[in-house]
């Protein structure tokens, strides 16, 4: 399982509204991806198939980062515009 790290910062902030103690052991099988140069080319990519917020953004562009192929990786997302969109870029979901 990969995710950009951002993912940590917003399961902290979910669990923090709804009054629940984070558990670290919820994102240890988590594989973090850390660009290493900017996702300009894929952020561009993904906002010619469609408007997404900024957050919502970087995940499919980090996901676009980790596989130039999108038809190979499955993206993962509970948000239905996140999902339209990384399905438009060639995302399975």
């Amino acid at each position: 399982m990969l995710s950009a790290n951002l993912l940590e910062a917003e399961l902290r902030a979910v669990f923090a509204r709804e009054g629940l103690d984070f558990q670290p052991e919820l994102v240890a099988p988590i594989e973090w991806v850390l660009p290493d140069r900017p996702l300009a080319t894929e952020l561009a990519t993904i906002l010619e198939a469609g408007y997404l917020r900024g957050a919502d953004l970087w995940h499919v562009a980090t996901a676009l980062y980790v596989a130039p192929h999108p038809d190979q990786l499955v993206f993962v997302t509970l948000d239905d515009r996140q999902r339209r969109v990384a399905a438009d870029v060639g995302f399975q979901t």
